[in-house]
This record gives C-alpha cells, sequence and structure tokens, in this order.
C-alpha cells in the first residue's frame, strides 16, 4: 500500500514528519462579514480563520442535539450553560442511567466556567448574523446565526481552537455533544467548499467532491491533454466569473474558462466516487487541493501504511493514539484534557489500575530536549500516577507530546508498524470514553481520527 497512498501524501505536500513545503506556510482567507465592535478574525492551524471576541479568544457555540435518552445544547437564541455545577449524570447516553455522582467534584466546573458566555453590553445591537439574545439571568449575550456564543477556557493566547473543531467527528446518538468552532464563510467563489480532514482544509466542489491541481500545469495555464481529460476535468467558470484574491480564471481553450488557486488550475477526479476523497492525489504528479495543510507532527514521527489506511506513528513507527472522551452529565463536558477526571481514562486503558495503563498505553515521550514544532503539537509534563499536569521539575514526572492539549499513546498489543490493535478501544468505537488510531488516511473507511 505504500506505493500508492504514500506517493498521495507526498505529492500533497502533506506528509506530517516531512519538512515544511511552501504549501504549508499558505493560510486561508475568511470572507469580510459584518462583526460587532472589535471582534475580529483569527487564525487557527487547524481549524483555519475563527471568529473571536476582542481579546483574540475563539468563538464557539453548542447546537442543540438530539441524544438517544434525551436533548442536550441550546436552542435557537438561547444559552443552556450556567453557572450553576452539575453533580449527577443525566442519562442522555447509554447504557449509564441518571443520577449517579460525577467524580472529583470538588474540582469540577460549571458549564459556564468552562465555556465562558460571550456577554454583550445592554445596548449592544445586532450586526449582520450577530445578534443579542437575553441568558435566562438576565445578562445579554453575542449569538452567531441563532447560535448563543461562548469562549474556551482552554485556549490561552488568539489563534488557539482547543475546545472544538470544525472537523465532522461523528453524530451517533451514543457521541457526546461536542461544541463547535463558529468560523466565518470562506472565501471562496459560488461552486466552492471547504472541509477538514486530518490532513489540512480540504478544497471541493459545492457538492463536496474533491479539487485537485497537476504538477505539468503552469502558472494559471493548463498542460492536460485530450488523454488527461478522460480522467480529470476542468473545474469550469462561468461567463460571470471574475479573478478575485488567490482565485483567478483562465481560457484554457476558446470559450472555455478555467478556475485556478494560487494560480494552479483545478480539477476534479472522474474515478472519485466517494466525497472528500483523497484518492485522486494517489496518482503521480496529482496533488490534493487545500487551502491550508495540517500542521507537521514531531520531528522523528513517521507514517505507516495499514490494511485500510495510513496512520500516524511514533520513531519506532508504532501507531499513535488519541483519547477521546464526554461526561454523561447534562453539560456534556469534555474529560480528555490532563485537568479533566482521569478515573474515565483509568477504567478504559487499565480497568481503574494506574500501572496497567501505563503498561497497556503508554505516553509517547519527549526527550528533554524537545521543543514544539507548532502549537497543535506540544511537548507537556505529566504525572504518571495521577494523569494529571506536573511541574516541570518534578520527580518522576514525564515529558510527553500532546495534540491540541491532550497527550498521545501507542499501544502494547502492536508488535510492529501497520499494527492497529488498539483502534476504537473503549466505548462506542472510542468516541465517547476511549482511544483511536491517528487515521492520516480518513478517507478509508469513514477513520476519524484525532480531534
Amino acid at each position: 500500500m505504500r506505493n500508492l497512498l504514500s506517493i498521495g501524501l507526498i505529492a500533497a505536500g502533506i506528509l506530517f514528519t516531512g519538512a515544511a513545503s511552501a504549501a504549508d506556510a499558505a493560510r486561508e482567507s475568511a470572507a469580510n462579514v459584518p462583526m460587532p465592535p472589535g471582534f475580529r478574525i483569527e487564525h487557527s492551524e487547524v481549524e483555519g480563520p475563527v471568529f473571536a471576541d476582542p481579546r483574540g479568544m475563539t468563538l464557539y457555540y453548542w447546537p442543540l442535539r438530539t441524544m438517544r435518552n434525551g436533548v442536550t445544547g441550546d436552542a435557537a437564541n438561547a444559552s443552556a450553560c450556567t453557572d450553576e455545577k452539575t453533580t449527577k449524570t443525566a442519562g442522555l447516553m447509554s447504557p449509564y442511567p441518571p443520577g449517579l455522582e460525577l467524580p472529583e467534584l470538588d474540582k469540577r466546573l460549571s458549564c459556564a466556567q468552562t465555556w465562558p458566555p460571550v456577554f454583550a453590553a445592554d445596548d449592544a445591537k445586532a450586526v449582520g448574523a450577530f445578534t443579542v439574545i437575553t441568558r435566562k439571568d438576565g445578562r445579554k449575550q453575542w449569538a452567531y446565526d441563532e447560535h448563543a456564543l461562548y469562549t474556551s477556557n482552554r485556549d490561552k493566547a488568539p489563534g488557539d481552537a482547543l475546545g472544538a473543531t470544525t472537523r465532522d467527528m461523528g453524530g451517533a446518538a451514543e457521541v457526546p455533544a461536542q461544541r463547535k468552532v463558529a468560523a466565518p464563510p470562506p472565501a471562496v467563489p459560488p461552486g466552492f467548499a471547504i472541509n477538514t480532514v486530518a490532513t489540512g482544509r480540504q478544497l471541493l466542489t459545492d457538492k463536496y467532491f474533491s479539487i485537485y491541481t497537476s504538477d505539468r500545469d503552469g502558472a494559471n495555464k493548463s498542460n492536460c491533454d485530450a488523454a488527461c481529460l478522460k480522467t480529470w476535468k476542468p473545474v469550469t467558470a462561468p461567463q460571470s466569473a471574475v479573478s478575485q484574491g488567490e482565485w483567478t480564471v483562465f481560457e484554457r481553450s476558446p470559450g472555455v474558462r478555467q478556475w485556478a488557486f494560487r494560480k494552479k488550475p483545478l480539477y476534479t477526479y472522474v474515478l472519485d466516487t466517494e466525497t472528500s476523497s483523497l484518492q485522486g492525489g494517489d496518482v503521480a504528479g496529482w496533488r490534493v487541493a487545500y487551502t491550508q495543510t495540517a500542521p507537521a507532527a514531531p520531528k522523528g514521527f513517521t507514517e505507516q501504511d495499514t490494511d485500510i489506511g495510513i496512520v500516524l506513528a511514533d520513531s519506532k513507527g508504532m501507531t499513535i493514539y488519541t483519547y477521546n472522551c464526554g461526561d454523561d452529565s447534562a453539560d456534556q463536558l469534555d474529560c480528555s484534557f490532563p485537568d479533566s477526571p482521569q478515573s474515565y481514562r483509568l477504567a478504559i486503558c487499565g480497568g481503574g489500575k494506574v500501572e496497567r495503563c501505563l503498561h497497556d498505553w503508554p505516553y509517547v515521550t519527549a526527550s528533554a530536549d524537545a521543543k514544539s514544532p507548532n502549537r497543535t503539537w506540544t511537548v507537556m509534563t505529566i504525572d504518571p500516577k495521577t494523569g494529571h499536569a506536573a511541574p516541570d521539575a518534578q520527580q518522576g514526572a514525564l515529558r510527553v507530546w500532546a495534540y491540541r492539549g491532550i497527550p498521545v499513546y501507542t499501544h502494547y498489543r502492536d508488535r510492529q508498524p501497520g499494527d492497529y490493535t488498539g483502534n476504537s478501544n473503549g466505548e462506542f468505537g472510542g468516541g465517547r470514553n476511549g482511544f483511536r488510531a491517528f487515521w492520516l488516511r480518513d478517507d478509508y473507511f469513514d477513520n476519524a481520527g484525532g480531534r
């Protein structure tokens, strides 16, 4: 599988562990939309452009979700996120009944402490799709497209977007009701869309089919001949289309106008049968089109073939796993982070036993001189006995790699590169409380890896 799949990743310029290419430095543009005074658009490494408050903190919303045993989230123009700390399970997700006491209540935050509402002045007025709603306590709160807006206590600096993702992680009734990133419309002409995948912000048609570029083409010039056109279909532009920003229109033949992005002519692949596929990039000389690629993994990490795709792996080729967790409270709070109650993780990785967890799911450790390559992949210090963050000088603490603020792991049953025996380990395929392999090719078998 290496010869086919890896060629596609190399051609796309998105191998996580290689040197950064010119495309890696490109940032996605956003449409210019009206915003409240002080609000702005920030750039994030994984999510692309995001709405931010006057401090630059990313904005989020909590869409209403029907769960197996009830409904949670915010209704239109309303907020269900309050200062009251929840102490019991809500019974929204099978098999847990309601009324069970939640762990570590002495440290538990309320919904509003975890997701601070974006308050508005009493005299604030609507601006475009931004409106003002009234909370149950009478305070005013900003909303976007009828969704109440929040920041995340995970984010520390402008451009951080650790609270949620624009990536579709599945909406099954047994998966937590996750928050969403509030993002501006993409700066694309009519007929195009953008989707967040493991390898970056992928450029698509408005029918969500993938778009590609050819290494044989010149700047705003197509060299796709008659034989080429049997497999690759130019993305044509209507007669009314005009060049704008990074988008140009050129005449590929008399009367036929084609779109180019960053001067690269655009095509679809006639053999693509699934939306958001990466398979056209497996053809030598062709690249998947991205508005921005995913940030590089730490030096020494590798990509490994499996029988169903490509996973991110450590320096020894062992598959890397991410941990996902959401508690069954009315607030549906994330319990993936080191400052969350670790009883959830310990129950899955070792039946509540720390020693077994450390054996079965060892942290991916970082060397003493390792430095974070970007804001997405960082080094953190963990107390292995508790799973919580620890001071750098603490005796016995581990320096570990973290993806979006959450440590990553390998699995003891993986014996050779390409093994992924720990994938979907936990409750409901690891989607609610458990581990998933970090899939780089998530267009195979709907493998949603990472966050």
